[in-house]
């Protein structure tokens, strides 16, 4: 008897199992998923203390943080616009794929990959608030908090030659707060040039995927696994200081140019010039200007009665835009009364110049840019010019330069004994962004001075304001750095010295100062010491 009942029990097993595995196969293959059904919503008011307490994770931010503000008009304003969104983001989805697609289509048996449905469901994304910082920058930062509890209905048809394989996401939840910067601020529409995102913190995904209609998120460690995997890779990518830049301006077009060097000009001579004077002389004198710069022209001086004068004067000008940037000569006959005479003009593009390297030309003078004007042919006489372009050094405000610097300084090494280190010629740039609480009963027009090494620059004046601002540049080209000095700030009723070794160090400081000699008033200035490149760093 016993061993009858071993021998049944063992074909039984035998048959038993590969029979089951046999069925079980043909239910996955043949099942088909399911489709997604609207959830059941419940008013708070409707719910006992119990459920409440299992929701209360979901309140949102700009209940429990007085700091975040509410967004029920952004909120009705997706939910209104969602079946529309739905549609186009899907489209873009749809378009986006099908070219990966196709790349897999005869590879690996597969014979075609296509999305049998595709929707992102009824439930839009909600903004839970919206945290918005204010800063001395030219810069718009704003925290919105989004969550997504969806009920999407994506369905991923994979065909083989033997069967098919259908992929389904189901219940998708996202939760992520990121930060969003619209930066620098411009005067063209939008009126910002870029779009910068990152993510304070790891974001939150949860989702149902089942393959051949059995849900393989229940897998026992895998649900973990996945979850990690996710997060480890969009911090990799985006979690701050790590961003994502949306061009939205192109650079020519909005954006605010830096300077990248200093164009050195040594005017020589000019030879054969034109007899513009009665007495079959001239009075000649060079005016040199980069285009693209509203700055005013520098001029050398007046050689009077000469034909081939002799100038050696310098100038430096400064360049943003190397490679598309010319430099302007033009050649003029002075006279004491009326217009003065133009003898000639020549364009140098500043592409062909080598970083660090003089070049000295002798440039043919023209009437005119137009080389088919028959005008030009008349011989204008020429002029010599030597040509340096000094690159500025690498702009050192990374996160982790910024990190490096800041751990010298606290381990001692960045110390007064580096003034040798920081020494070199640079360009001084000082923005007057404006000025705040301005006092005075009859001061209403507003203007200031910047004061430095015997030079005195003037803001513009906004008239009948007490909060003016001048957004205006000035720019002082120094042989040395500015260690140990100060820079003064004066506004009518009040006045502020920075130190500017601090700003040697670091590169740029922007922030508010309160005016001395005034109760209330404020003056917002953004100082940059930009040094040149020495040779050996021309390769950097």
């Amino acid at each position: 008897m016993g061993f009858l009942s071993t021998f049944v029990g063992v074909v039984g097993f035998g048959i038993g199992v590969p029979l089951g595995l046999l069925v079980g196969f043909f239910l996955f293959v043949d099942s088909q998923p399911k489709d997604i059904e609207d959830p059941v919503c419940t008013p708070l008011t409707e719910m006992d203390a119990t459920a409440l307490l299992d929701v209360l994770p979901e309140v949102p931010l700009w209940v429990k943080s007085p700091d975040y503000d509410r967004m029920d008009w952004l909120n009705k304003f997706v939910s209104d616009m969602w079946p529309f969104l739905d549609k186009a983001i899907c489209a873009t989805i749809r378009n986006t794929a099908e070219p990966i697609f196709k790349d897999y289509t005869g590879k690996y048996l597969v014979e075609a990959i296509e999305f049998q449905k595709l929707s992102l469901g009824t439930l839009p994304p909600t903004f839970q608030g919206i945290k918005v910082f204010e800063t001395n920058e030219k810069e718009l930062v704003m925290e919105p908090a989004i969550r997504w509890a969806g009920n999407p209905n994506i369905t991923l048809v994979i065909k083989l030659k033997s069967f098919r394989i259908t992929v389904q996401l189901v219940d998708l939840q996202i939760f992520v707060a990121p930060r969003i910067t619209l930066k620098p601020l411009v005067s063209t529409f939008p009126c910002f040039a870029k779009i910068v995102v990152s993510l304070m913190e790891k974001p939150h995904v949860d989702f149902g995927l089942k393959i051949l209609g059995g849900d393989v998120m229940s897998i026992p460690g895998l649900y973990h696994i996945v979850q990690e995997t996710i997060k480890k890779q969009v911090a990799s990518l985006y979690l701050w200081p790590q961003t994502l830049e949306i061009p939205i301006l192109d650079a020519s077009t909005g954006a605010i140019k830096k300077p990248v060097g200093i164009l050195h000009v040594k005017v020589v001579r000019a030879m054969k010039l034109l007899k513009m004077d009665f007495l079959g002389t001239s009075d000649p004198y060079v005016k040199l200007s980069l285009t693209g710069e509203r700055l005013p022209a520098r001029k050398t001086t007046i050689k009077k009665k000469n034909l081939n004068p002799e100038w050696n004067e310098k100038f430096k000008l400064i360049v943003k835009e190397p490679q598309s940037q010319v430099l302007r000569l033009q050649v003029y006959d002075w006279d004491k009364v009326g217009k003065h005479d133009k003898l000639g003009m020549q364009l140098v593009p500043l592409k062909l110049l080598t970083p660090h390297e003089t070049k000295e030309l002798t440039l043919d003078l023209l009437k005119s840019t137009d080389v088919s004007d028959p005008k030009d042919q008349k011989k204008r006489g020429q002029i010599v010019v030597e040509l340096t372009f000094v690159p500025f050094k690498a702009d050192h405000g990374s996160f982790d330069e910024v990190l490096e610097r800041y751990e010298r300084k606290q381990s001692g090494i960045d110390s007064s004994s580096d003034d040798e280190t920081l020494s070199g010629a640079g360009l001084l740039s000082v923005t007057l962004q404006g000025a705040e609480d301005v006092e005075g009963e009859r001061h209403n027009n507003p203007h200031a001075l910047v004061l430095f090494r015997g030079e005195t620059k003037k803001t513009k004046m906004i008239r009948k304001t007490r909060d003016p601002r001048w957004n205006e540049e000035f720019q002082f080209m120094l042989e040395d750095p500015p260690l140990h000095e100060k820079i003064r700030i004066e506004e009518s009723l009040g006045y502020v010295e920075i130190d500017l070794t601090d700003i040697v160090r670091n590169g740029r400081i922007n922030q508010k100062y309160h005016l001395i000699d005034s109760r209330n008033g404020l003056v917002h200035v953004e100082i940059r010491w930009t040094t040149v490149e020495d040779r050996a760093d021309g390769t950097a």
